[in-house]
């Protein structure tokens, strides 16, 4: 299976050959779907005009959960077709909480993230950390805010194709393994805003938004 998302994150449509079916359940390539890993929500979308229901990783594939039968074989092409305000949102805020993430690890070296999600309207880090962690968050979205002006460009690349493992890099800041769907630049991000909520003791989450 070709994972179209990762080689052209920014493609919202293509034709993919139907490669299997099980009921509701069907396997195509290429695919442009990305399905929930890393935190990072799924996406949504419709593959031979059927929605998508449900999209989850299988051994070495991706299997998609269509909301009604498909109405076409094994070896037909099938017109796949993502939400893209969706996907971009998302992508904006996965990389908003990576470079957060880094930030923090540069600041705390010892820190350890406990939890993450990426959904389209915010994303969210939780880390073991004793104290209130929002007296820290000027630095982080000051930094944040330096990285997106100075418009660095953002690598993905396979550290390992037999495997399937991948990461995002940016040259002088961090190399990261990810799996997920990267922007192009660190000014795709734009203005963020990072909100505080303790979740426990020694827990506290950090929530990330868009702001433009």
């Amino acid at each position: 299976m070709e994972r179209a998302f990762w080689s052209t994150p920014y493609l919202a449509n293509l034709d993919a050959e139907v490669l299997a079916i099980d009921g509701r359940e069907v396997v195509i390539s290429p695919t442009i779907f990305f399905a929930e890993s890393g935190g990072q929500e799924s996406d949504r979308g419709t593959i031979g005009g059927i929605e998508v229901e449900q999209a989850r990783i299988v051994d070495d594939r991706i299997v998609y959960r269509l909301a009604a039968e498909p109405d076409f074989s094994v070896g037909d092409q099938v017109a796949v077709a993502i939400d893209w305000p969706r996907r971009y949102a998302l992508m904006r805020l996965h990389f908003a909480a990576e470079i957060v993430l880094e930030l923090f690890y540069k600041k705390f070296p010892a820190m350890e993230k406990v939890g993450a999600h990426i959904g389209q309207s915010k994303a969210r880090i939780d880390f073991a950390f004793q104290g209130n962690i929002s007296r820290h968050f000027p630095e982080i979205e000051r930094d944040v805010a330096q990285l997106v002006a100075a418009d660095l460009p953002i690598e993905s690349r396979f550290t390992d194709a037999a495997r399937l493992r991948r990461c995002w890099s940016i040259a002088g800041f961090a190399q990261v393994p990810c799996g997920g769907t990267h922007l192009r630049s660190t000014a795709e991000v734009g203005r963020i805003r990072l909100k505080r909520n303790n979740i426990g003791a020694h827990k506290e989450r950090v929530e990330i938004y868009l702001m433009d």
